[in-house]
């Protein structure tokens, strides 16, 4: 016979095991996926599960010519960063790949700089443009500087305002190419998309402007080619009608002549058409090496320390233009709208800082002119946008002043700030406001090093990217913002400026029938002093712009030693079997006299002297 109990408990257990089946089970809570940290924050993300890796098998899938252009640049960049070279393909991706493409159907939603990134089992960077896909390249880096996992999920990642820069005075001092190069690379990493540069480039045209401060325009071929690459517009500048001496040292004509008959060499005589000539001339000369489609002319602190009153000569041009009921500032704003209209039949956008608005013109600007604010005056930038301007917000308080004011880039982040608050005015709407820039300006050439420079500016380039690109205010504490920049690192290319490339010690230094024993003794900032008997080297002669020695054939003499003193650091660049010996802040290297003495020149007049180190 059979089992009759045991039977039954089969048929309950097999019961039970139903009723297991059909009786809901509580979902796993799951811990929320953190965004990945990026500079600047992404806007949004949606986590999906799973992870993309990046490996030796990774391989680049570009299948137009513009995909092809990011990809080429991205894999430059992978292996700058140490990921290997990465091959750029064309044809179906597969598991591990990073997918590049431009979209120009999804302009509506992407713009002209945004992008879409999605992460999975392949990676794939979407832009509507050339620049949207390549700025989704810089987040792809900034993930994989973190490591080679990163979390599936997608984000669409668009920026607020369209303009998003630094500003660098290279006026009167002159700022290394390499270090302006690092600026570069460290901009597009931070997907910031304009560079205002004020210089001076070398003139064929007219040489007698030539003192030192210049750049050769095959330098600035190299560093506009490296900007184009990186989608960042090098705009230049040569400031006017003020501010013009580097240019005017030499051409008394063209400088404004008070009551007294006194000369001012800073100020252009904007009454006469040789000044308009020799000023146009000069942007003829920079579109020779700047592609950028706008100049900007400064035009700032005309009449600084000084007023319109000294000049009688402006009231009568004006009053000869417009009319009895002009005034002297009218020439002033006649002269910008001439150039602008100059600049406008070259294909140029003309830009201007705000403070000569006064609102004592009767003449308005032209239309069509970007104003960069960064002055609080009577004309706000409220009135500026009513009357149909474009502004851009360049506000001192987020200045970088050699020796001088620091931007607060902490109580900038703990404010919330963004590029609606200008000096004097906040605006309730962005409308009007194209973006924002930090500004680097050397009213003391000497107060800090390049280096130092440099790192004062890496926190401001993340506050500046945050607030033009996104939220301006991503993280709850200033600490946990920071941490981003810590995290993402530098940008690929970026090159350590701060390496001596000798031990600290005694030396003896030969070159060309000179001989010299120094200690060489690194500093904080990465530059190296040369303590010999009679003391350190230092460039102290000869005329002193911003309290800089700018003097091409100034002698470097041996003074006392002060730790303090800038002009005593030197960079020893490694050339040939030797070392140029490059003064930190003229930025002049040492050649070597008939009789023996070390002397400053720009690379171009001389060639640098080859210092031999044993």
């Amino acid at each position: 016979m059979g089992e009759p109990g045991r039977g039954l408990l089969r048929l309950c257990g097999l019961a039970a095991a139903l009723a297991l089946l059909t009786t809901p089970v509580p979902a796993v809570a799951q811990e929320p996926r953190p965004t990945p940290l990026t500079v600047p924050a992404l806007s949004d993300w949606t986590a999906e599960q799973g992870t993309y890796t990046f490996g030796h098998a990774t391989r680049l899938v570009a299948a137009g010519a513009a995909e092809r252009r990011v990809a080429a640049t991205l894999a430059d960049d992978l292996r700058a960063a140490g990921h290997g070279a990465v091959p750029v393909v064309t044809g179906t991706a597969r598991a591990g790949d990073i997918v590049i493409d431009v979209r120009p159907s999804a302009r509506t939603t992407l713009g002209t700089e945004g992008y879409e990134l999605r992460s999975g089992r392949q990676l794939a960077v979407t832009g509507a443009t050339e620049t949207g896909a390549f700025h989704g390249t810089r987040t792809l880096l900034q993930l994989l500087a973190q490591g080679d996992r990163i979390p599936a999920g997608h984000t669409t990642d668009v920026p607020r305002y369209r303009e998003r820069g630094v500003g660098v005075c290279a006026c009167y001092i002159h700022v290394s190419l390499p270090w302006l190069e690092n600026l570069v690379r460290e901009m597009a990493y931070h997907k910031l998309n304009q560079l205002l540069l004020e210089l001076k480039v070398k003139s064929d045209a007219h040489p007698e402007a030539n003192s030192w401060g210049y750049y050769t325009k095959d330098e600035i071929r190299r560093l506009v080619a490296l900007g184009d690459r990186y989608h960042v517009e090098i705009i230049p500048e040569i400031n006017s009608p003020g501010h013009m001496d580097p240019w005017l040292e030499n051409r008394p004509d063209l400088q404004l002549t008070d009551s007294d008959g006194a000369k001012q060499p800073a100020r252009l005589d904007v009454t006469r058409q040789a000044a308009f000539d020799y000023y146009t001339s000069l942007m003829d000369e920079y579109a020779q090496v700047f592609t950028a489609k706008s100049w900007h002319m400064g035009a700032d602190e005309y009449m600084l320390g000084s007023d319109y009153a000294k000049y009688p000569q402006m009231l009568e041009y004006a009053r000869g233009k417009y009319g009895p009921d002009a005034t002297p500032q009218d020439a002033y704003v006649d002269f910008i709208n001439r150039v602008q209209a100059y600049a406008e039949g070259k294909g140029r956008h003309l830009r201007i800082w705000n403070d000569g608005l006064t609102g004592a013109n009767t003449v308005p600007v032209a239309a069509g002119t970007t104003v960069e604010h960064w002055l609080d005056v009577a004309v706000k930038p409220s009135r500026l946008i009513a009357q149909g301007y474009d502004v851009m917000n360049a506000s001192y308080s987020l200045y970088l002043v050699r020796g001088g004011f620091h931007s607060d880039t902490e109580a900038l982040y703990d404010q919330s700030w963004d590029p609606r608050s200008f000096e004097g005015e906040k605006l309730a709407s962005a409308a009007g406001v194209t973006g924002a820039k930090i500004s680097l300006w050397p009213d003391n050439g000497s107060g800090e090093t390049e280096n130092e420079v440099a790192a004062e500016l890496r926190p401001a380039l993340d506050q500046i990217a945050q607030a033009t690109w996104g939220d301006p205010h991503p993280d709850a504490g200033y600490a946990a913002f920071a941490a981003r920049g810590t995290a993402v690192g530098h940008a690929p290319g970026w090159r350590d400026l701060t390496r001596v490339p000798v031990a600290d010690g005694t030396y003896t230094f030969r070159a060309e029938g000179a001989s010299y024993t120094a200690s060489v003794l690194r500093t904080a900032d990465g530059y190296a002093t040369l303590r010999g008997a009679g003391g350190c080297l230092e460039v102290r002669g000869g005329r002193r712009t911003l309290n800089v020695p700018l003097q091409p054939g100034v002698e470097a003499t041996w003074e006392p030693c002060d730790s303090a003193n800038t002009l005593q650091r030197w960079e020893l660049e490694p050339a040939a079997g030797g070392y140029h010996l490059i003064n930190a802040i003229t930025r002049m290297a040492l050649s070597v006299t008939d009789d023996g003495r070390p002397v400053q020149y720009p690379p171009d007049q001389r060639t640098p002297a080859l210092w031999h180190l044993s």
